[in-house]
């Protein structure tokens, strides 16, 4: 498969996600040892070794699709969602809608997702993944669920999104098509996590001394943390999500930025400084977004007071 499709190439877990289970293949010199280790790791965090590969676009976009199906026949998508600031393949700062989407490729994109939804007779929500490269998109996968960055739709289109998926659940009809729905605004979400980006994102499990997320017009958080609790070594480092909604882009990258920056965050270390010099860093206000992002540009790890 790997010869047929040409190198590089990514191998994947099947039962997989959150970006364990995955190697990326230069060579054919590498596949060997590379399937072994992605089949271990797939293995302890999965319980299952099956591995399967795809062709890697080391610069793309990684762009989903939300749908909402009910068991009426009724199929509706919610635009798409860009998740391509990543490390080790796992989100951290996600929008809607994306800043390389237009009204004609949003259609695609969604029309896209529409007829994989409608060929499996999809009841619920769900989300349809995609790498986008120009105006070229590869489909990835389909997650049958709500995800993390769910929020960032729910802003956008004024829908609650979990309180669809139990509309839907009861056998309500949605009640409403696609040409009833509309982008308002831009949101921008960031994951909060107990990690170290000077040291490649190493998780920093431990105690949290203070917790005051910023609390302000716009600006909504989601926790599961509270102070003198423990972020523990036997879950994701993921601890919260802030998500802002403003009229564009730019004022959201803004108030996301300045949220992030006046939280009161006491513990080991977290990722609060990362996010925010990702989100003023010059190319992510220009929109250029690519997966290879972070290695690419660079944002400053960590932020040192001035004298």
């Amino acid at each position: 498969a790997a010869q047929r499709n040409g190198y590089p190439v990514l191998i994947k877990a099947s039962a997989g996600g959150g970006g364990r289970g995955m190697r990326v293949v230069e060579r054919p010199s590498e596949l060997e040892a590379a399937i072994a280790s992605a089949r271990r790791e797939a293995v302890a965090a999965f319980g299952n070794g099956t591995v399967f590969l795809e062709r890697w676009l080391a610069r793309s976009r990684h762009v989903e699709i939300q749908i909402l199906g009910d068991a009426h026949g009724n199929l509706v998508h919610l635009f798409e969602r860009e998740c391509s600031i990543q490390r080790r393949h796992q989100k951290i700062i996600e929008e809607a809608p994306s800043p390389a989407v237009a009204a004609a490729l949003r259609e695609r994109m969604g029309e896209a997702a529409l007829a994989a939804a409608r060929a499996i007779g999809y009841r619920s929500a769900g989300t349809v993944e995609f790498l986008l490269a120009g105006r070229d998109f590869y489909f990835l996968e389909m997650n049958t669920r709500l995800q993390v960055e769910h929020p960032v739709t729910e802003a956008i289109t004024g829908l609650d999104l979990v309180r669809e998926q139990l509309r839907i659940a009861e056998g309500e009809p949605l009640g409403y098509g696609q040409q009833d729905l509309r982008i308002t605004g831009h949101a921008i979400e960031a994951r909060l996590c107990a990690e170290n980006p000077a040291q490649g994102f190493l998780p920093t499990p431990g105690r949290i001394d203070v917790w005051e997320p910023a609390a302000g017009e716009g600006v909504r958080v989601d926790d599961g943390i509270v102070s003198g609790g423990e972020v523990a070594s036997e879950f994701d480092p993921m601890s919260a999500k802030l998500i802002v909604h403003a009229p564009t882009r730019r004022e959201a990258a803004a108030r996301l930025a300045r949220g992030l920056e006046t939280s009161r965050i006491q513990w080991l270390v977290s990722n609060r400084d990362f996010l925010v010099a990702t989100l003023r860093t010059p190319e992510f206000l220009a929109g250029d977004t690519t997966t290879d992002f972070i290695e690419r540009v660079a944002p400053a790890p960590l932020r040192l007071p001035a004298d």
